[in-house]
């Protein structure tokens, strides 16, 4: 996705939550510094630049941890701007919520090395290599678990109530870190979760889906924490196939978790921007979610 085309996706789901909620202007978020041990180059420390939402007042608040996707391109990576839509910033923060979105290590303002690379590549319409689809769900799970260790020690936040929350690759990180059932997280969601999607090379196939597959059985074999995975119908990056297929082996484990395939996004020639623009297909699950969490 290009940086315009971003944009163009942000002020899109800027204008919808204004209209779904009635809201008349957009709070924009607090920056930021969380320090994280070993995530510079060659091992050294890295503050992560954090987008932060806040409610007014002291709290303590409930807590969401965002994790943002991944851009397979590299240019685009160090030239992210917001690690979540100022518009789902603020759908959280009239829920009474504080969010925090932590930019990883490879991003953005934070910068720094390219930890997440999984090792697989298209070419010329073909998946090449083996991915190493765990090692992005540990080391970006590091980011996620950092911020926890980072939000227990403010004032104002929840240490009771933390939900997690993530998009594409940050999808995977949130099942990961979820399958560690973290003190105080009390569910997650996954908003079209996976790695390895290309939708120029290979439109509704990712690199080696199977791995996928396996890595989320592996998930759920120790995850407790009830989950919601949502995914649409047209999404370019996996397809509407390998999401089931990762979810079922997934709840093989047992854990408490509900998957919704909603219809393609309206309007959207790539079902994997539901985050962004599918606020209507995704947010009458989300409201259901948290109210039986007693979010």
């Amino acid at each position: 996705m290009t940086i315009a085309r971003w944009q163009t996706v942000l002020i899109a789901a800027m204008l919808l939550t204004v209209s779904s909620v009635g809201a008349q202007n957009l709070v924009q978020p607090q920056i930021v510094k969380i320090p994280m041990k070993g995530g510079g180059i060659f091992g050294s420390d890295v503050e992560m630049v954090s987008h932060l939402y806040r409610p007014d007042g002291e709290g303590p608040f409930p807590i969401v941890i965002f994790s943002h996707g991944r851009s397979p391109d590299r240019a685009e990576r160090w030239n992210l701007k917001y690690p979540v839509l100022v518009g789902h910033g603020n759908f959280w923060l009239r829920k009474g919520s504080a969010l925090v979105a932590p930019m990883r290590p490879g991003y953005g303002e934070t910068g720094g090395i390219d930890r997440e690379n999984a090792g697989g590549d298209w070419r010329n319409g073909r998946c090449m290599g083996s991915p190493d689809y765990a090692k992005v769900a540990k080391v970006a799970g590091e980011s996620v678990l950092t911020t926890l260790d980072w939000m227990r020690a403010q004032p104002w936040a929840r240490t009771d109530k933390i939900l997690l929350v993530g998009q594409s690759v940050g999808g995977l990180t949130t099942i990961g870190v979820g399958a560690m059932n973290p003190p105080g997280v009390i569910g997650y969601i996954n908003f079209s979760g996976g790695a390895g999607g290309s939708p120029n090379d290979s439109p509704a196939r990712s690199c080696r889906p199977e791995m996928l597959t396996d890595l989320f059985q592996e998930f759920g074999k120790t995850t407790k924490l009830p989950s919601l995975w949502l995914y649409a119908e047209n999404d370019l990056y996996w397809g509407p196939t390998a999401p089931k297929d990762w979810h079922r082996a997934f709840s093989a484990g047992g854990s408490k978790t509900l998957f919704v395939m909603t219809p393609p996004v309206p309007d959207a020639t790539d079902g994997h921007r539901l985050l962004a623009v599918g606020g209507q297909l995704w947010s009458p699950h989300v409201n259901a979610f948290v109210k039986e969490l007693g979010y």
